[in-house]
């Protein structure tokens, strides 16, 4: 048994979610997402609660019962509140800028890189070192701040390179005589 798909969705002020067939669509502040359900469970809305059940007892089915209870759950927090992804660049004349709809970085290489930015996404850069993703669809702000690390992910000896504020980095001793 799912204990996560036992507890609702609890649906906000302000957002409006609707059921068609096997699809969900919330519309929100933030923009509007779908998600489709898979045959075996089916959501429904009980007032301001969003609940999605099992239709049988198989093993594939309490897998995916818990799975789309949180997809489900992203999804109208991602329309009422958004999704941030924070990241922080080390090293010596590593910077990063936004320069209209293009996130441009110099990461130690001979030319610069430049990302262009995905259509529901906005990125933010507070200082030259502070990139901040941020977005509707917690999938897509994932997937472009693991895109954008990965240009420079971060290195044990010095530190340098690109990492997830919230990431430890494992520090390695260098070589000695």
């Amino acid at each position: 048994m799912s204990r996560v798909g036992l507890t609702p969705v609890e649906i906000p002020e302000g957002v409006a979610v609707e059921i068609s067939g096997s699809t969900l669509t919330a519309k929100g502040k933030q923009g509007e997402l779908s998600l489709k359900f898979v045959d075996v469970v089916a959501p429904s809305i009980d007032g301001t609660q969003l609940w999605v059940k099992p239709l049988d007892d198989a093993l594939n089915t309490r897998k995916l019962w818990g799975t789309f209870r949180r997809l489900a759950g992203n999804v109208v927090q991602g329309v009422h509140e958004g999704f941030t992804r924070e990241l922080q660049i080390n090293g010596v004349g590593y910077r990063a800028q936004v320069q209209g709809k293009e996130l441009v970085m110099q990461l130690g290489y001979s030319h610069e890189i430049k990302f262009p930015i995905p259509e529901g996404i906005k990125i933010n850069c507070a200082t030259q070192t502070e990139i901040s993703v941020f977005g509707a669809d917690k999938q897509l702000v994932g997937s472009v701040a693991a895109k954008i690390r990965a240009f420079r992910p971060p290195e044990p000896y010095k530190g340098k390179g690109i990492k997830y504020t919230d990431e430890l980095i494992v520090r390695k001793e260098g070589k000695k005589k």
